[in-house]
């Protein structure tokens, strides 16, 4: 069996570590001076209303430009950087602009003549994966010989674990996105991510586990320092490695489970080359789920169970729920912690993503979200119907949903939404490990 090589290696200098990673697996020996690259970071969310929690949410600017240099090194001039940054009004402009400027790319092109583009401006083509999964890509992406494909090293609370194959999912349109989060078994979103690297040019894959992440993808998941890089031409190999060392057997990553099937490949290591340090021993378990507890009164998070919230079901989120409505839900959650009084709800249910159903015998029913109205606007056992019908569901409008429902959520949290990162922040103030020079360009 021919194995692909995977290296693994501590990030201990500016340059050298990259450089090491890269030579360890052979990942740009083939490269030349009139290769077209394209370079794919993870660029998740941002905001300009505070400092962003930036540390294993969002790719390093030192892999950035340690990446860069080496490109250049070998004669290498067409390098662009891609982009689709998810922000709450999807005509909003000025905040991927803002991220780019932030992080230093307009730096890195005036320094090395690179290019960026923000993904969501640019043409989209209409791609076939295969087996009737369609989506449309970037095209600079499609059109280039390379894709240098940048990750963070991350648990997903949807996917596990995103890696190499879930960050390519950036450079697909938000029609597209949102075709992923589908309700049908046979075409969930665990099976679209496995195709998302089938049909585009050759992918060197470089996870950037400068800082890790659990209980991704998001600023209010737990972030770690590990210094780590996982580099490899096998994006899937990149991809297994990268789960064991989050802690998790490739066979619990379900769309490595897919992708395996896909490609007729071993879903374990054995085809596996690993060069540099041995997965076990930097194997560290990244926990991805946000835990939920039922009872015959119904599920809430563990959190606003042991609260003693009584008389609120909020089922837990599925595959099905897209990114607009998961990045208003732990808001939400947050919301609904701070305005219980004591006093039980009045039997009031949510409803998220796509597939759940309404419990009979509920007094008042939120849909959270354009899929849920549309889903359930007639149905027969919901006795009071509280619509969110925006895609995205605007904030004050959930606002108004929750009060309607007798539960007072602050208007306050929801008005200066984009300044909740910076109650995560607070936890790694004063820490000197997490360093905000990793994600300039000095």
């Amino acid at each position: 069996m021919k194995k692909s090589c995977v290296s693994v290696v501590k990030y201990e200098k500016p340059v050298e570590s990259v450089a090491r990673a890269v030579e360890l697996c052979s990942g740009l020996d083939n490269v030349k001076p009139d290769t077209k690259i394209f370079i794919k970071p993870n660029i998740v969310f941002w905001t300009r209303e505070v400092m962003f929690p930036k540390w294993g949410v969002i790719t390093t600017s030192r892999v950035m430009e340690d990446m860069i240099i080496l490109l250049k090194d070998k004669g290498i001039t067409d390098i662009t950087i891609g982009e689709g940054v998810v922000t709450r009004n999807p005509g909003d402009k000025e905040t991927p602009a803002h991220a780019f400027s932030t992080l230093g790319y307009d730096t890195l092109k005036k320094r090395y003549g690179i290019k960026y583009v923000n993904v969501m401006d640019r043409p989209f083509r209409e791609t076939d994966l295969g087996d009737g999964f369609v989506l449309n890509f970037n095209e600079d992406a499609l059109e280039s010989d390379l894709v240098v494909d940048l990750p963070v090293l991350k648990a997903h609370n949807q996917t596990r674990v995103s890696l190499g194959i879930k960050n390519l999912k950036g450079l697909i349109d938000l029609k597209s996105r949102k075709k992923c989060h589908s309700s049908d078994p046979d075409r969930n979103l665990h099976q679209y991510v496995a195709r998302l690297s089938d049909r585009l040019p050759p992918v060197f894959t470089l996870i950037d586990g400068i800082y890790s992440l659990e209980r991704g993808p998001g600023f209010d998941g737990k972030m770690h320092r590990r210094d780590l890089l996982i580099a490899s031409s096998d994006v899937f190999a990149a991809d297994k490695a990268g789960a064991k060392i989050l802690g998790y057997d490739p066979s619990e990553i379900p769309y490595l489970v897919h992708a395996a099937k896909n490609h007729h490949r071993p879903i374990d290591l054995s085809d596996v080359e690993v060069a540099g340090l041995p997965l076990d021993e930097i194997s560290c378990k990244h926990e991805y789920d946000f835990p939920f507890q039922g009872d015959a009164d119904g599920e809430l998070p563990v959190l606003l169970a042991k609260q003693g919230i009584k008389g609120l079901y909020y089922r837990k989120y599925d595959s099905t729920m897209c990114t607009y409505c998961s990045g208003v839900n732990g808001v939400v959650l947050s919301a609904i912690r701070s305005a219980w009084n004591g006093d039980d709800f009045d039997k009031v249910e949510v409803l998220t993503g796509k597939m759940m159903a309404p419990t009979p015998g509920m007094n008042k029913t939120i849909l959270l979200g354009k899929c849920m109205f549309m889903a359930h606007r007639k149905n027969p056992d919901i006795k009071e119907m509280i619509p969110v019908k925006g895609c995205p569901p605007d904030p004050m409008d959930i606002v108004d949903a929750f009060h309607k429902a007798g539960i007072p959520i602050d208007p306050m949290m929801f008005k200066h939404i984009d300044q909740l990162p910076g109650f995560f922040m607070a936890r790694y103030k004063d820490k000197k490990e997490y360093d905000e020079s990793f994600f300039r360009v000095e």
